[in-house]
């Protein structure tokens, strides 16, 4: 298995802080007021909907899997608690719930898209990354929890290419062309790189496809073992190295079914066994 080269896992685009407090007073509109931050997080609305489209074309990846989006810390002192979201745009606010694990389903609303509306949280652009989770329910028995399925993966890192969730690069790969910077180019090429999170600290990753089993090499762990401390600011990993991890999506020879289990530094919570 070729590992990955850490370069184009960091070789994402770079958001620019937006306007946070835009009007809400359509008539009959449910509003939410998000007190206003001077670097907010945003995201594009029309994209993170493309994204949304694009799992339901390529639902044969993950035919039983459910779609959210996940927000994360990017710096260590990111206050997670009670993060408020909504769809902004020049004449609709629309509220967003997010759950106590930081997950929401997007709800699809006509006229956001056509204003080209945000999707703003109170919280500033450096210190959270955004993350698509598609994820099928009822593994087979047996299947420990927290199991991930590589079909599920291949297509939740389409999704959330073709969303722009990566929150930041660093300017020294801007010579990236923009063809891997793609969807295509992340998550079907070995160059590609795209970088997930476990729920807790890892010791290691295992692929399982009936009875092939491999290890992942560390170099397919913790972003690579490669960020120093002049990178790790540019990477979604800042705050969640020892949870990162990268699974080769590009692989035809493992199969979607392909079990992706975790050897956990720490139980789960609640005393439970990982």
């Amino acid at each position: 298995m070729r590992p990955p080269r850490i370069a184009s896992s960091l070789a994402m685009s770079v958001f620019m802080a937006a306007f946070f407090c835009l009007p809400a007073h359509a008539a009959g509109q449910n509003t939410v007021s998000v007190k206003s931050t001077r670097d907010p997080v945003d995201k594009s609305y029309r994209k993170m909907i493309r994204g949304m489209e694009r799992f339901e074309r390529e639902r044969a990846l993950a035919p039983n899997a459910t779609l959210r989006f996940q927000l994360l810390p990017r710096l260590p002192a990111t206050d997670m608690r009670g993060i408020v979201l909504r769809i902004a745009g020049d004449t609709v606010s629309v509220p967003v719930p997010v759950d106590e694990n930081n997950f929401f389903v997007l709800p699809y609303n006509a006229r956001a898209l056509h204003e080209d509306a945000a999707v703003l949280a109170n919280r500033k652009t450096a210190s959270m990354t955004w993350r698509a989770r598609v994820e099928t329910s009822g593994l087979p028995a047996g299947v420990p929890a927290g199991t991930r399925r590589l079909g599920d993966l291949r297509l939740e890192c389409r999704v959330g290419k073709e969303a722009g969730l990566v929150s930041n690069s660093s300017p020294l790969f801007g010579w990236i062309s923009d063809a891997l910077n793609t969807p295509e180019g992340v998550c079907t090429s070995p160059d590609g790189n795209y970088l997930f999170f476990a729920e807790r600290p890892i010791f290691s990753v295992t692929l399982r496809a009936g009875e092939r089993v491999e290890t992942l090499p560390f170099a397919m762990l913790y972003a690579g073992g490669e960020q120093t401390p002049d990178m790790l600011p540019f990477c979604d990993c800042q705050a969640l190295l020892d949870r990162t991890y990268y699974v080769p999506l590009w692989d035809a020879s493992w199969p979607d079914d392909t079990l992706v289990e975790f050897d956990y530094m720490v139980d789960a919570p609640g005393g439970a066994a990982p």
